[in-house]
């Protein structure tokens, strides 16, 4: 079985062009899976719909969530099909398998004060605080994942333009730089940048202390530094600055086919959850400018 695994996600790597991310969670999945067919000394090539039945209820019962439930049956579903198109079985046995319904939250978001504070925060008066001011402008101005922005090399900003270049798998997209971000990114590219970078070698365009390029969980302790520098009660983690992106760009008029271009939603169900922001925004509006409201 390992030998197939191998086999499939290098043929979805090569195939599919996913992103580092997104084949880790395959990994995962499947060999989560593995585990448990080999403890039940199970055949996975005679594995019948009772059997992933069976597994997806003891993956309930050892407390996954829904969405993890979820993302397990089209991992394993995709690992099955593979095998089908290979003639190493001849039924796929998740073929019939329902994925539960996983209930969209509403995600967490700052209101336009609170982002306000937070950017406040960082002071560039040195090489860090100029660098993290770059960075939660340059977060809250592109709505960029954290993996993304952590993953940008120096070549892929314009300055002049006052664009990034953002790139996800096989996937690309050009994400505009506000005038307040693009400030700030220029201060730290020709400021901090040169000086913590220790090798010249060095492509990555945010980099951190030791001058290596910064890594995600460096990123989030940044955030939760300054969001308790500003005595911000919400939890705030790189994604709600992303969240907030969005839902601020709705609530002041852009089009829902734009966000979804500039966060990189390959769906655009996925943008549509902001919708419900744009609900109270408008009654806002309604309220201040209807003569009868």
């Amino acid at each position: 079985m390992e030998k197939q695994i191998n086999n499939f996600l290098e043929f979805i790597k090569e195939d599919k062009k996913l992103s580092d991310n997104t084949l880790q969670s395959y990994r995962r999945d499947i060999v989560q899976y593995e585990e448990y067919i080999n403890s039940n000394k199970l055949n996975y090539l005679k594995i019948t719909e009772e059997d992933m039945k069976k597994y997806f209820s003891y993956l309930q019962e050892i407390g996954k969530k829904t969405s993890t439930i979820s993302r397990n049956i089209a991992s394993i579903r995709s690992f099955y099909q593979f095998l089908v198109r290979n003639k190493k079985i001849k039924k796929d046995p998740t073929e019939k398998i329902q994925s539960p319904k996983v209930e969209k939250k509403a995600p967490s978001i700052l209101s336009s004060d609170e982002i306000e504070l937070l950017l406040e925060q960082p002071k560039n008066i040195d090489l860090k605080g100029i660098r993290d001011k770059a960075m939660l402008e340059f977060a809250y101005a592109t709505g960029m994942r954290v993996t993304e922005i952590i993953s940008l090399n120096i070549e892929d900003v314009d300055l002049k333009d006052g664009l990034v270049n953002c790139k996800t798998g096989a996937r690309q997209r050009n994400i505009p730089l506000g005038s307040l971000s693009l400030k700030a990114l220029a201060d730290y590219i020709e400021n901090s940048r040169p000086i913590l970078i220790k090798d010249e070698s060095v492509k990555a365009l945010f980099v951190n202390t030791n001058g290596r390029r910064l890594t995600r969980q460096g990123f989030w302790k940044i955030v939760k530094y300054y969001k308790d520098q500003a005595h911000i009660t919400k939890d705030i983690t790189p994604h709600v600055l992303r969240h907030s992106f969005a839902t601020h760009l709705l609530q002041n008029g852009a089009d829902l086919k734009s966000i979804q271009t500039m966060l990189g939603h390959s769906d655009i169900s996925s943008t549509q959850v902001y919708m419900q922001f744009q609900d109270e925004s408008i009654k806002n509006i309604y309220k201040h400018a209807h003569p009868r409201a």
